[in-house]
């Protein structure tokens, strides 16, 4: 870069392949054109623009320089070359649209002409006698301009609606007038011409109309490329055009005077007909020759009475918008733009925008600053360990400096190859310590990975615990259990960077960051990075601009979470605002070492940096800067105007006030009156200045809205976004309002155009936005237009309604005006208004969208600063669409962020957290697929839904979005959960590992802890982090030692034995405990053990460890009261109102005390002397419960306060006991849970009668029980086992395991949820009603073998090997029946019209009639293996290997026939009348009606014999039948005539196990090698290969021949990822007709059974008992039906579940038929 300044145009785009927009100028004669031009906005552009959005994600803008229908607002042609110049720079795509009529148009008089060649004019004008008095009077002498000129006057400035509305015979003269004026002007010109002292070429450019100047200026010597598909032009020749009236009058009209005869002869000036013809048939076709230019020419030959009427233009019109239309769609579709390209790659994204704003500060180093050089001195100074500060007031340079600095490095450092990263922490889309930091880690890794490995020598091995980052780029991943950025990287011989806990990883390259990062774990991977990777021979040199300027103090976080010192190698250069001291103190207490610690530039304060203040600018350099940017323009000052400008620019020495002040001097005129109050003091007043300047030229309500939509934006607003709020906004239409019109692009266009020094466009989310180049500008708009809170609330909102698509679906609200004509009528405007849609995904195809980054990042900004947070949570948090933009975005931890925050106004705060888990737990998996959500989200929340009754909502929307995509695998019915997510997992935030002492939970939800190194963590409930207790006494920080709880109160005793105690009611304040147990241990060095802890409205009860004596400590008065006992206390209950307290002690003895009296009533003591360990006051009963360390209960009546309580009952353990470890008492349900290392004991609290007992495990022993919400389950923990195991109290059996990530410390039950504690401290939260429904959720005891559906598929039956068959309704989800046999169920099946149903049990055959239950028939003696039922289910067939295989009726159990010999694989056939089977190779017939063999089937050569065959149901005369050696096979029985059809390949084989067949015959399932299914489609005669994700464990054909479904497990490389998802097995859906896969679902347990009907629901048995259903959705299908019945069953799904268990069917008690 010139050390001279230059006029930088930051408002320039990067060339058209990175713009995101199609900007395409709109040129035409505007007299001529007003009919086609308005068809084309009225119905063209939109289309055009919801196309571009929609496929392409671009943004679409038309400019139009006559939109408005006042001439005087139309731009002039200087201003009209800039918007075509912008529009060619800019434009993604087309950015010419010509519409050239069949009138040429008028020349317009010329804005600028130099001052010799307008003299001339003038002088030959004189000499013809020709006044030149008019043309002299609109024309000035302007020495500013470069060259000097003659300026045409601007006309009446910008008309607002303040003024008089002009009238249309005003226009009508003032039109004239400007007619009359060119006239003179060509006449001038011809002079000339005719003098020869002007070439005719030269006088060209002056006849030429605005449409002829235009196109000549976009087209001529302009690039191939930028004409070719980037112009279209549409000609239209109208023949006749002037009927015969209209001639007449033109006939009759006088000649003006300058056409009379008397003038000078001179040569005529081309007329307008010629100038339209050398435009047609001359320029426009060499172009097409040349440069391949689309032109599209039409003619319209008219009636010679009529000419061109409104009819024909009008159909002109139609036909054009439809060509104009297919053929921009069909420039925008060859830019062949990825459609995923926006897919999940969010951190990738920012590294490219990062880069791109050091590349646009850069270009605004127009001075050079002696600082460079000692950046420079810095960067090569190799022992240097600690970092550089750029120091400076605000507008100084630091931003640019270090900009341009970055650049410089690889010049400076030539001998090695270093690694620059810079990095604008403050114009990250997120500025959170979370999201810098793995941006820069995944910037390094990024960086080094890109680099060729064959430059680097050195092998590193990067191990830490955790680590985050790898290559997101490279092909091969590695996982680890504990991930924290989901990334992977690529090994190479000579680099490898080996992580020790890499996540998963996603073969595409996309990278998101584990949501459950926490900071420490970023600044171990940020270190262990900085220390490995970089080397003498490639440095890395990190450049932080921005810190200062973050918000909520993150700055400090972000330098401590550097290393101290700094590796070798490595680089750190930082900058600081003078007034920002908080970051300069954090990095000198980062730092306080230093090899040399020196200061440069006055500062001198010593520290462990360096320290670099940038001085102000030399006053020449910026005078120098200023001219380069005045010579840019076109622009000077005069000698006058110099002086001014220098004295300026000493008052103020900043670069962007010299920017500014070129702003305000580009607008001087030599004759202007510039005076010292001309020139504004300082930055803040030069940009009011310039903003009074824009209000005057462009109306002060539009340039006040605009400039506070980009202040308030949260990442900039691009044009069309900002064009769109402009034109939908009431106040800025009705300043407009006298025009009756919408706002005209272009008046937008050049209200940016006058900002484009100052707004830059930097590219976000892939979308190009305009952002301010200095901070300073929103400063100065915030005081100027936002200055209350209420305004700023309204522009949120009015931009959140722009987001949300409101204003797109309301855009013919018509516009309200108060304002009153002269004539006093209201104004009545109607504005065509047409915002862009704003669906949260484009989708272009049936499953791939693109994502509206646009709307994902800026509506919930907007919806939370405008208030509106019921509107943010309920249509954004728990909407799917945005879900699934924000996973497909790569911002799934920023999703789960939003989720988890924690809303004082959140009505859904649980569903929210399950939302969040859920998208935690399948992190790993949505970055690899996250087109998956769908199905992710419903097999998730479908067990739930009677909990969570408000994500229904959410279910339907994933069922409508299936339904609008075309095709899916959806879940019906969703099997039982093995476990559940947690709602909510934590960790405390500390560097340092540590384990729990002690844990305690308030009835209010609030948990503290404490850790053996002191600190104390407080974690506040759903949706709140942990946070750390800090407390200071004598200016040290205090050390806690334990922590009690009771009711609302938490205790918290400290190591140097103070009491503190915390009301959570209250505010957040702990007060202490002023008198300590005994007054002996005051002075003690060791802290004092608090053993117990109560509370009772303001009193607290407190008693030490091995003590008698019980505290009363009154927090009201501060008193402390003492109560001694005779033993040592070991538990306490108060009564309800507070009077009494309960003391059991270590000998068995219970103390009662009168607490207002302070003494004691009595005392009683259990039989055997155990120690009291839990004591339960039943006051509505006047009993006192008591139970012993041994589990043992005695029943105390404590009714008569004066007598001595009277023992009722005692309940000794039987069995060997030990110490109670636990108890959980619930009133609700009077239970009582005593847990002890051996067993788990439950009582009955209503008589006290020992319930239940439950025994641990062989080899394992209990350490924590609690019951769960309702009773019916218990959670228990065991030693050396990470989970937590649920079992249900009814039949004792385990159903349920919660995992941890740790060994389990302690279980704390609160209302509404469940906590484990780990040993680390970490949190583990699970709602209590998921338990609960899970817990109980019904299934069967075994896996299922067998599943049967019936026919109308509205029911299935079960059997798991068991004597039980489950009969299940599919519109409940839940089990009807349960058929009891007498022994194992072996053998199912159900008669087509499903009224019978059969079963084989213990070698007895039992019928069921379905639909009373009965068990009508109970066969013994039939010593059968198998079970068939005819397709007119009237007859069974029972098939024994070893006797006689019987034909029966269904309803008697009569014996028809016998069939003497055993047929495998038999089949009925479809007509019910063989029985067709395999015999030795051969297939045989037998008749059911007399038991022979009536039909044989052999292949022809005599070796060969049958392994497979198929009946077909819609071909019942012909079977399907496979030979051994793989020929095919049509036998008709009837007939015994056999065709061969076809011969599979040797590499084919037809596995007999595997076969099957559709109904019709069409296709055949051969086998399933390799993770492949093998088909023959018999249809079309071609075998057909589907490729598994893996090895195929089940598969099915549907009976239709419509689709496969099988299950298959993971490949070998996605097994290497650990994430539970990628390892579960996989059911896939795939459509027959062409391979085409309908869906998948990961299942979340392994599967038994696999069976597809004919509604297109495939059925799924579990080895755990628990069945699953699946819905396929295709075009043809409509999924609707399969849900619909389930619709309002709430009620029945939220009774207990012990009420909803299935009806069970007894059979007979013994056999009622016999078979000999």
């Amino acid at each position: 870069m010139d050390s001279g300044g230059q006029k930088i145009d930051c408002f320039a785009s990067p060339p058209c392949s990175s713009s995101s927009c199609v900007k395409i100028y709109l040129c035409s004669n505007p007299e001529d054109s007003v009919v086609e031009r308005r068809a084309l906005r009225e119905t063209v552009f939109p289309r055009f623009t919801e196309h571009c959005r929609h496929s392409l994600g671009l943004e679409v803008r038309v400019i139009d320089p006559f939109e408005s229908s006042d001439p005087r607002r139309w731009p002039d042609e200087n201003t009209r070359q800039q918007l075509i110049q912008e529009c060619r720079e800019s434009s993604a795509g087309p950015f010419l649209l010509a519409l050239v009529g069949h009138q040429y148009g008028a020349a317009s008089l010329p804005t600028q002409v130099e001052v010799s060649e307008y003299q001339l004019l003038l002088q030959e004008s004189q000499q013809a006698g020709i006044s030149t008095q008019e043309l002299e009077r609109v024309y000035q002498r302007d020495e500013n301009t470069v060259p000097a000129s003659y300026c045409l006057r601007p006309s009446h400035g910008h008309t607002c609606c303040s003024t008089a509305e002009v009238k249309e015979e005003e226009q009508s003269i003032t039109k004239a007038k400007d007619a009359e004026l060119r006239k003179v002007f060509q006449a001038a010109v011809s002079l000339c011409v005719h003098s020869d002292l002007m070439t005719p070429e030269r006088a060209r450019s002056y006849y030429r109309s605005a449409l002829d100047a235009d196109l000549r200026f976009a087209l001529d010597k302009c690039p191939d490329e930028d004409i070719m598909r980037r112009c279209l032009v549409y000609v239209h020749k109208v023949v006749n055009a002037k009927g015969e009236r209209e001639k007449r009058e033109m006939s009759l009209q006088p000649k003006s005077e300058s056409d009379s005869s008397d003038q000078v002869a001179l040569r005529p000036p081309p007329t307008s007909d010629q100038l339209l013809s050398e435009l047609c048939d001359v320029f426009l076709p060499g172009l097409i020759t040349s440069s391949k230019l689309l032109v599209y020419a039409t003619t319209t030959e008219c009636d010679r009475r009529h000419g061109y009427t409104t009819t024909r233009r009008r159909g002109y019109a139609e036909g054009l918008c439809q060509q104009v239309y297919s053929d921009l769609v069909g420039l925008i579709d060859d830019l062949n733009i990825s459609e995923d390209s926006n897919l999940g790659d969010a951190l990738s994204r920012e590294e490219a925008e990062q880069k791109q704003l050091c590349d646009i500060f850069a270009r605004f180093y127009d001075v050079t600053r002696p600082e460079e050089e000692k950046v420079r001195a810095y960067v090569e100074q190799r022992d240097q360990q600690c970092p550089l500060v750029v120091m400076g007031g605000p507008c100084t340079g630091k931003t640019v400096l270090l900009a341009h600095c970055s650049q410089q490095m690889k010049s400076w450092l030539s001998d090695s190859d270093p690694v620059v990263i810079g990095y604008f922490c403050n114009l990250s889309i997120s500025t959170s310590p979370k999201h810098l930091l793995s941006s820069l880690c995944y910037q390094i890794v990024c960086r080094y990975h890109n680099d060729d490995s064959s430059k680097r020598d050195t092998s590193f091995t990067l191990r830490t615990d955790p680590s985050c980052i790898t290559n997101p780029r490279a092909d091969i991943s590695n996982c680890s259990p504990t991930p924290v950025l989901d990334s992977h990287h690529k090994r190479t011989n000579d680099h490898n960077l080996n992580c020790g806990t890499i996540s998963c990883s996603n073969p595409r390259g996309f990278n998101i960051i584990k949501p459950d990062i926490c900071l420490s774990e970023l600044k171990e991977c940020l270190s262990s990075l900085f220390t490995l990777l970089p080397s003498a021979k490639q440095p890395l040199i990190l450049l932080l601009d921005g810190l200062d300027q973050l918000e909520n103090n993150f700055s400090p976080q972000i330098i401590e979470s550097l290393p101290s010192p700094l590796p070798p190698g490595v680089k750190l250069i930082c900058t600081v605002s003078s007034n920002r001291k908080h970051l300069m103190q954090a990095i000198k207490l980062h730092y306080p070492q230093g090899s040399a610690p020196q200061c440069v530039g006055g500062n001198g304060e010593e520290s462990g940096c360096v320290c670099v203040q940038l001085g102000s600018v030399d006053r020449k350099q910026r005078v120098k800067m200023l001219a380069s940017l005045l010579r840019g323009s076109g622009r000077r000052v005069t000698s006058g105007q110099q002086a001014l400008v220098n004295q300026a620019l000493t008052s103020c020495c900043l670069p962007l006030y010299t920017r500014l002040l070129h702003a305000h001097a580009s607008l001087w005129h030599s004759d202007s009156d510039v005076t010292e109050s001309s020139l504004p003091d300082g930055v803040h007043l030069s940009i009011s200045a310039l903003l009074d300047h824009l209000e005057q030229t462009h109306g002060s309500t539009l340039v006040a809205r605009a400039l506070s939509y980009l202040a308030l934006s949260r990442t900039g607003l691009s044009e069309a976004e900002l064009t769109d709020l402009l034109s939908s906004n009431d106040e800025v239409l009705a300043e407009d309002v006298c025009h009756r019109e919408d706002i005209p692009q272009v008046d937008i266009e050049r209200l940016l155009m006058k900002l484009k020094s100052f707004l830059i466009k930097r590219t976000v989310a892939d979308s190009q936005v305009l952002y301010w180049v200095s901070r300073h500008f929103n400063l100065v708009v915030a005081k100027r237009y936002l200055g209350s809170f209420e305004v700023k609330r309204k522009i949120h909102s009015e931009i959140a309604d722009y987001f949300s698509g409101q204003l797109a679906c309301d855009n013919t609200k018509p516009l309200l005006v108060n304002q009153k004509s002269r004539q006093n009528k209201a104004l009545n405007v109607n504005t065509d208004r047409q915002p862009t849609s704003q669906p949260f995904v484009f989708l272009s195809s049936k499953d791939v969208g693109r994502v509206n980054m646009r709307k994902v990042l800026e509506l919930p900004y907007h919806l939370e600063q405008s208030g509106r947070l019921e509107e943010l949570e309920c249509e954004l948090l728990m909407s799917l669409g945005f879900h699934q933009a924000m996973v497909q975005a790569g911002l799934l931890g920023d999703l789960v962020a939003m989720l988890e925050s924690d809303e004082d106004s959140s009505q859904f705060l649980r569903e929210r957290l399950l939302l969040a888990s859920i998208l935690k737990s399948s992190a790993c998996f949505l970055q690899n697929s996250p087109l998956q959500l769908l199905t992710v989200m419903e097999t998730n929340l479908l067990p739930y839904l009677e909990v969570f009754p408000a994500l229904e909502c959410y279910v339907k929307e994933i069922r409508t979005e299936r339904r609008c995509r075309g095709r899916g695998l959806g879940t019906v019915l969703c099997p039982s959960p093995s476990s559940i997510l947690p709602i909510q997992y934590l960790r405390c935030d500390r560097s340092n590992d540590g384990c729990v002492i002690e844990t305690a939970a308030t009835e209010f939800g609030i948990v503290a802890q404490i850790m053996d190194d002191g600190s104390a963590w407080i974690w506040s409930g759903s949706g709140c982090d942990m946070v750390k207790l800090s407390l200071s006494f004598e200016q040290e920080e205090v050390k806690f030692a334990g922590v009690k709880s009771s009711g609302p109160f938490l205790l918290l005793s400290t190591q140097c034995n103070k009491l503190f105690v915390w009301d959570v009611t209250g505010p957040e304040m702990l007060v202490e405990v002023k008198a300590h147990l005994k007054k002996e241990l005051e002075c003690s060095q060791t802290p004092n053990k608090i053993e117990g802890f109560a509370a009772c409205q303001k009193k607290l009860f407190l008693w030490g460890k091995d003590e008698s004596c019980v505290s009363v400590f009154d927090i009201s008065s501060e008193t402390l009261t003492h109560f001694q006992c005779q033993g040592s206390v070991t538990c306490l209950a108060l009564s309800s109102d507070g009077f009494f307290m309960y003391c059991g002690q270590d000998d068995g003895t219970v103390s009662i005390f009168d607490i207002k009296a302070s003494n004691l009533i009595g005392t009683c003591s259990n039989s055997n002397h155990s120690a009291v360990t839990l004591i339960i006051l039943c006051e509505d009963k006047r009993q006192m419960a008591c139970v012993d360390r041994n589990g043992n209960v005695s029943l105390w009546d404590v009714a008569d306060k004066v007598q001595l309580p009277r023992l009722v009952k005692e309940n000794f353990n039987q069995s060997e006991s030990n110490n109670i470890l636990s108890t959980d008492y619930s009133e609700e349900i009077n239970t009582l849970l005593v847990c002890q290392s051996l067993k788990v004991s439950l009582w009955d609290t209503c008589n006290w009668e020992l319930w239940d007992q439950f025994l641990a495990p062989k080899g394992r022993a209990f350490t924590q029980a609690v019951l769960s919400q309702d009773g019916h389950l218990f959670l228990a923990l065991l030693d050396t086992c990470s989970l937590v195991l649920v079992w249900t109290v009814s039949t004792g059996e385990c159903v349920l395991s919660l995992e941890t990530t740790k060994q389990p410390h302690t279980l704390l039950k609160m209302a509404s949820v469940v906590i484990c504690v780990d040993h680390d401290g970490c949190l583990t939260v699970w709602d209590s009603e998921m338990i609960d429904v899970a817990g109980t959720a019904l299934k069967m005891g075994c896996g299922v073998r067998e599943v049967v559906v019936e026919e109308t598929g509205e029911g299935f039956y079960t059997t798991d090997g068991t004597e039980k068959v489950w009969r299940w309704s599919l519109n409940t989800g839940l089990p009807r029946d349960n058929f009891l046999h007498d022994g194992p169920v072996e053998k199912l099946q159900l008669s087509s019209n499903s009224i019978y149903l059969v079963s084989l049990s213990a070698g007895e055959i039992y019928v069921w009639n379905t639909e009373t239950g009965e068990n009508i028939v109970r066969l013994r003696g039939s010593r059968a293996t198998n079970i068939l039922i005819t397709p007119n289910s009237k007859f069974g067939v029972s098939i024994s290997e070893r006797g006689l295989t019987r034909v029966w009726k269904m309803a008697l159990g009569s014996i028809v026939c016998s069939i003497h010999l055993y047929l495998s694989d038999a089949q009925v056939s479809p007509e019910s009348t063989y029985l067709i089977g395999r015999r030795y190779g051969d297939l045989l017939a037998a008749s059911l009606w007399s038991g022979s063999i009536s039909k044989r089937f052999s292949c022809v050569e005599s070796s060969e014999h049958v392994v497979a065959f198929q009946t077909l149901t819609e071909h019942p005369d012909f079977v399907v039948v496979m030979a051994a050696s793989g020929a095919v096979y049509t036998w008709k029985v009837a007939e015994e005539t056999v065709c061969r059809h076809f011969q599979l390949p040797y590499t084919f084989h037809c596995h007999p196990q595997d076969f099957q067949m559709s109904s019709d015959g069409s296709y055949a399932l051969l086998s399933t090698d390799n993770g492949t299914i093998n088909l023959l489609d018999l249809s079309r005669v071609r075998l057909c290969s589907f490729k598994a994700e893996g090895p195929i464990t089940k598969a099915c054909l549907d009976q239709t021949g419509c689709y496969a479904a099988y299950v298959s497990h993971p490949s070998s490389l996605e097994n290497s990822c650990t994430c539970s998802l990628h390892a579960r097995p996989i059911l896939t859906v795939t459509r027959l007709s062409d391979g085409e896969r309908i869906g998948s679902v990961r299942l979340s347990k392994n599967p038994l059974t696999l069976v597809a009907c004919e509604r297109q629901c495939v059925f799924v048995g579990f080895e755990d008992g628990s069945v699953g259903v699946y819905s396929v959705s295709d075009d043809m299908i409509d999924e609707e039906e399969l849900f619909s019945s389930r619709e309002g069953l709430n009620d029945q799904m939220k009774q207990c579940p012990f009420d909803r268990t299935p009806f069970s069917w007894f059979p007979r008690a013994t056999p009622n038929i016999t078979w000999p």
